[in-house]
């Protein structure tokens, strides 16, 4: 007598024992770039995305990495299909774009303008973001390039977004920038090859734990 409610948490506790921890969902990454992302020039397992996924495993990491990479694309190619990337089973998302505004010598206030909608746009989805920027090269003008550049800290700053500055930059800060050029790029001097993205993931793998971090909280 007086026994039948513990006997019923005894139950319950039971089934939670058997059952054992409940496993963490996969978390599901999309990668919204251009070439860099997409792999132009190597074979399929050597690009961006594959050699981001094997690192992201080899960390424990339980988490999908979707290729979203469309050579050629812009940051108004990225704007035009983010909401077609975020779908609900999206969990965060990389983005990395501005290489080809900067081939096009598009206005930083344009491409300013259509990341500031990517961002907003995963905002509203509820989807925290790693944002990739590229640096401008010198050839452009002081002017430009600070304002290119600074586009993508001003942006994260903003949308209060996780930042890598520079997708090449694993490279570009090596001590001989002309040699480690010359080994890790593709012959165009644009795409990196296939240890040179390697490097570019070493480097980024752990901003995308951090992303991974913040998409679980969410």
């Amino acid at each position: 007598m007086g026994y039948g409610p513990w006997r019923g948490l005894a139950k319950l506790a039971l089934v939670f024992v058997l059952a054992g921890p409940v496993a963490a969902e996969t978390l599901q990454v999309a990668a919204l770039g251009d070439s860099l992302t997409q792999g132009y020039g190597l074979p399929p397992s050597e690009g961006f995305v594959p050699q981001l996924q094997e690192w992201l495993d080899a960390e424990g990491a339980d988490a999908e990495v979707l290729n979203a990479g469309v050579s050629g694309d812009t940051t108004a190619g990225g704007l035009s299909r983010v909401d077609w990337t975020l779908t609900p089973d999206v969990d965060a998302m990389i983005v990395a774009l501005g290489g080809n505004d900067l081939l096009r010598g598009i206005d930083p206030a344009t491409s300013r303008e259509n990341l500031d909608g990517i961002l907003a746009a995963a905002e509203e989805a509820g989807v925290p973001v790693l944002l990739v920027g590229i640096d401008a090269p010198p050839n452009y003008g002081p002017e430009y390039k600070a304002a290119f550049d600074g586009m993508y800290t001003d942006l994260a700053e903003e949308h209060d977004t996780l930042l890598v500055p520079d997708f090449l930059g694993a490279l570009s800060r090596l001590p001989d920038r002309e040699a480690a050029m010359a080994r890790f790029m593709q012959p165009d001097g644009i795409h990196p090859n296939a240890e040179g993205v390697t490097r570019i993931v070493d480097e980024l793998g752990p901003e995308v734990l951090s992303l991974l971090k913040r998409a679980r909280a969410e």
